[in-house]
């Protein structure tokens, strides 16, 4: 039996690798094949389709999508970049925080389409800024957007034909280094919540499906305290190495002395201060929309922060049951975006004009299911659908087992060089394939490994979730390098170049949290009594 669900796994995974067909499609397959090849009921594989943990994942995106439908990223973004200024380098550390920050709750490709025009719109003011200064003007001339080039003396002869070449080495490089930490920030942030991006949450599954005792080991307040520490220190490290390849470490150029530096960071502001307006004031939407997002995170935290009790302990656990998960949480908050108006009611009934009585006294809800339904990427539901089924099926057929009996001679390789070499494995396959389908296919495989040498799983499942989110090095390896590839700027080796160094410092950083305060976090040092065989089996 074990045979016949490795040849799905195997087929399933060429699919996704060379995406023949969509890879919602080839989630299904399992639903089709475990049935005919005798592994599994219908009964029992259609269930894995919807669990806690799509649930989980469905009521975050619904509360990003809300968060997108009133442009609020987009304020908080705008609001930021003001406060942290407009010198290239500060400008970058901004774009690259905002980003992170707001990728750790949104879809990464939300954010970075969000992102990029802001950077393309504060890029092309800076290059007219320049092309003003240098021709002579002395005074500050505000381009359209997109219309740098019809600037008088775009076409100026420099004094200097090597200066004037250096100039524009030194634009292009900007160029590069500012689009490109959006799209790496995007990918970084998205690690640092368990609904930040689709491989948190295959963990997430993997776990209550594979180890149905771990209970709320991985939750929402742990992955945060254990992700979050580690989104921080890696994105410093990559604005570090972008300062270092692209704009060197000059402190006159990077923090900005000169008349031309002044100018540029004056014409940047403005763009961003153009942009903040043109959202008008804060709308009572935004205001729902912002209560209810905190109310999500608050409930989050408090539901079981381990160090005391949560408000789970109140009413929602009985012995060993706990009633009320993060997706609980999360279907709350969502329901409530259908329900808490997008204006304010009027109590005026006295004084209402008969126009006024024809309109309904309650307004429009913050959400309504044809916006929900149009921009939830429910490919991803059935993505993480068809990784449970399959770890499922692994389980009843004996793929587990088997496979964990024939990686036992790794028991004498130390634990350290495991997770190293396994978090590069799946850092270079991800490059390659979908972060979540990569995820589901490697997590059953670690974690049957780990249980057979008698290694705690999370020790090696959690680097190796994360480095799935590691995708740097090319166009095709996520849709934010994508988006940023297509504004022009970058040539494929200028991520090649990049993204392998940043593969390293994720892997490096993966490494250095896992083995410090993951270690505390996570108990990592003992074999817990919840992956033990003989515990799980009785």
């Amino acid at each position: 039996m074990f045979v016949r669900c490795a040849y799905v796994i195997i087929l399933m995974a060429i699919y996704w690798c060379t995406e023949v067909i969509p890879l919602a499609v080839t989630s299904l397959m399992p639903a089709l094949l475990f049935p005919l090849f005798k592994i599994l009921d219908s009964k029992q594989v259609c269930v894995q389709y919807m669990k806690d943990t799509n649930m989980l994942f469905l009521g975050g995106l619904i509360v990003a999508v809300a968060v997108e439908h009133w442009n609020l990223h987009k304020r908080i973004a705008l609001r930021t970049l003001l406060w942290v200024g407009a010198k290239p380098a500060q400008l970058m550390l901004g774009f690259m925080s905002v980003t992170a920050f707001l990728s750790m709750w949104i879809s990464n490709t939300a954010t970075t389409a969000m992102m990029v025009p802001i950077v393309e719109a504060v890029l092309q003011q800076m290059e007219a800024t320049s092309t003003a200064t240098e021709a002579g003007l002395g005074a500050l001339e505000l381009a359209d957007k997109g219309k740098a080039g019809e600037l008088p003396g775009s076409q100026v002869i420099f004094e200097g034909p090597a200066m004037g070449q250096q100039e524009n080495c030194d634009r292009k490089s900007m160029c590069k280094a500012m689009t490109l930490c959006v799209c790496y920030a995007a990918s970084i942030g998205g690690t640092a919540t368990l609904t930040g991006t689709g491989p948190n949450v295959v963990l997430l599954g993997q776990m209550h499906e594979l180890f149905p005792d771990s209970k709320d080991t991985v939750n929402f307040a742990s992955w945060f305290g254990f992700a979050f520490p580690n989104m921080v220190i890696m994105l410093l490290l990559a604005w570090l190495w972008l300062q270092c390849i692209y704009m060197g470490f000059n402190f006159k150029k990077s923090w900005g002395c000169g008349l031309e530096r002044r100018n540029n960071e004056k014409a940047a502001y403005e763009v961003l201060q153009e942009e903040y307006r043109k959202l008008g004031p804060f709308s009572f939407a935004e205001v729902n929309v912002l209560l209810c997002f905190f109310l999500l995170v608050s409930l989050w935290f408090s539901r079981d922060p381990g160090f005391m009790p949560g408000w789970l302990s109140v009413a929602w656990a009985e012995g060993e049951t706990q009633y009320a998960s993060d997706a609980t949480v999360a279907i709350f908050v969502a329901m409530l975006l259908f329900v808490v108006p997008s204006q304010k009611p009027k109590f005026n009934f006295c004084s209402q004009t008969e126009e006024e009585r024809k309109i309904p006294f309650y307004p429009p809800a913050l959400l309504n299911w044809k916006v929900t339904q149009e921009k939830v990427p429910w490919g991803i539901v059935l993505l993480l659908g068809g990784g449970f089924a399959l770890a499922k099926g692994c389980e009843v057929s004996g793929l587990s087992e088997w496979m964990g009996k024939q990686m036992e001679p790794l028991h004498a390789v130390p634990p350290a060089a495991i997770t190293l070499i396994l978090s590069l494995l799946v850092a270079v396959f991800t490059e390659c394939t979908s972060n979540v389908a990569t995820t589901t296919l490697f997590l059953p495989i670690f974690a049957s490994m780990s249980r057979s040498i008698g290694l705690n799983p999370l020790y090696v499942m959690l680097p190796c979730t994360l480095s799935a989110s590691f995708a740097f090095m090319l166009p095709v390896a996520t849709p934010p390098n994508a988006i940023v590839f297509a504004y022009g700027h970058l040539k494929v080796s200028d991520m090649v170049k990049t993204g392998l160094m940043m593969n390293v410092i994720g892997v490096f950083c993966v490494f250095l949290a896992v083995n410090t305060w993951g270690r505390v976090i996570f108990d990592l040092d003992h074999f817990p009594d919840w992956a033990n065989v003989t515990h799980i089996e009785t």
